[in-house]
């Protein structure tokens, strides 16, 4: 059995510490442990595996550098695997059995669906295996040891917000969202919807429509709706796929421009379209922080060190970028 640096310990979190840990270096004094021959050696390094929604999106890929780096900087043996092709709970959980037999001493995980993957949690901390979500989470969080995320009710808000201010507080708007179980997008569409209805009674929002994370289908979506309300004011695009998928649509039907299009995370195209004029705003979130302190929080609770500074909830920060403001928010473009 390979040797494990640190015992898995099971960590008690609270919320009135600070999120930020001074953990460098926790990984690197090799400790000595006593062979069946009575010799020392130095045991292996921490062993944490990260798995994303879906590992070809810009979101993701921007975790992935950041996580990188800061597993380097840490002394953590990062195991970073993902589906490239889905955002679906069939297509993370394969990744996820394989993780947790592999003799894993940290997950932290970014669920696909809250429900479905809930006995994967289970399992893991069954197992010893401490877990950090990141991004989105699962229904019960008691046996995690944090959840890391932006604030996706406020991000919700503040698209409506920069919505109604661009199309003058009255129209039809459309929101596409990824999926009804998404926890993201949900808590976007709540912010959202809560914000029309109590600042924005000029503006009528249509069902919400869902892209599966799928650029294809939020093109077909918006499409469809455009052909049945041709006077359609604004989207607000609450994941990074139905943004691309949307302006594929504005561009066929040549409404870029007419329509008012927010959408959330600043990949370098989206930044790019916004400067063309075919985005109207971005709502940027922080993956590369949300990644680092998902490793320092995991490093914190496998070894113990830096465990008292641990939040069981951290929500980052968001921003909104717009042609006004670029020259001061580039700098939240993501990295890819």
């Amino acid at each position: 059995m390979r040797k494990k640096k640190f015992q898995k310990q099971v960590i008690a979190v609270g919320i009135t510490a600070v999120a930020g840990l001074a953990l460098g270096g926790c990984a690197s004094s090799g400790t000595m442990t006593e062979t069946d021959g009575g010799q020392g050696e130095a045991d292996d390094p921490i062993r944490v595996a990260f798995i994303p929604g879906i590992s070809s999106d810009p979101f993701f890929r921007a975790m992935e550098i950041a996580a990188t780096a800061e597993a380097a900087e840490l002394g953590i043996e990062l195991i970073w695997q993902g589906a490239s092709d889905a955002y679906s709970p069939q297509a993370q959980l394969p990744f996820v059995d394989a993780a947790l037999a592999d003799d894993i001493d940290a997950l932290v995980l970014v669920p696909t669906d809250a429900d479905a993957l809930q006995p994967s949690v289970a399992r893991a901390t069954g197992m010893g295996i401490p877990v950090v979500t990141v991004d989105t989470s699962v229904t019960d969080r008691s046996e995690l040891v944090a959840h890391i995320t932006g604030d996706n009710v406020d991000g919700g808000s503040r698209a409506a917000e920069e919505l109604s201010d661009q199309i003058g507080g009255e129209g039809t708007v459309l929101v596409i969202s990824a999926s009804p179980t998404n926890t993201t997008g949900t808590q976007r569409v709540e912010g959202f919807e809560a914000t029309l209805a109590s600042d924005h009674p000029g503006l009528e929002m249509l069902p919400v429509q869902y892209a599966y994370s799928q650029p294809s289908e939020a093109t077909t979506i918006l499409n469809t709706t455009l052909l049945e309300y041709p006077d359609l004011a604004g989207v607000f695009a609450v994941d990074g796929t139905s943004c691309t998928g949307a302006i594929a649509a504005l561009n066929n039907a040549d409404m870029v421009g007419e329509v008012s299009l927010i959408c959330y995370d600043a990949y370098a195209a989206q930044v790019a379209e916004l400067e063309a004029g075919s985005i109207s705003g971005l709502i940027a979130q922080d993956p590369a922080q949300e990644a680092r302190l998902a490793l320092q929080y995991a490093l914190a609770a496998v070894t113990g060190e830096g465990a008292d500074a641990i939040e069981s909830e951290v929500v980052i920060p968001n921003v909104v970028m717009n042609l006004d403001n670029l020259a001061e928010t580039r700098e939240y473009e993501y990295a890819e």
